[in-house]
């Protein structure tokens, strides 16, 4: 029997609206998966989006810009 695919996931959180809910979710101690990588920016749109590509051609399955 194989083991069940873990996506590993990367996410780029702004840290006036998205990164505040992901803090939120750790002080609250909710549990959400450990392939989560957090990259918290200043603004969602200041991500350049050579960064996606970087993350997906690192080996990522999933690169997200949260804002």
């Amino acid at each position: 029997m194989s083991e069940a695919f873990e996506p590993k996931i990367l996410a780029f959180l702004c840290n006036w609206c998205a990164y505040a809910g992901a803090d939120l979710a750790g002080v609250s101690r909710f549990q959400y998966p450990s392939s989560i990588r957090v990259i918290r920016t200043m603004c969602s749109g200041r991500v350049d989006p050579s960064y996606v590509i970087e993350g997906l051609k690192s080996g990522f399955d999933q690169v997200s810009v949260f804002g």
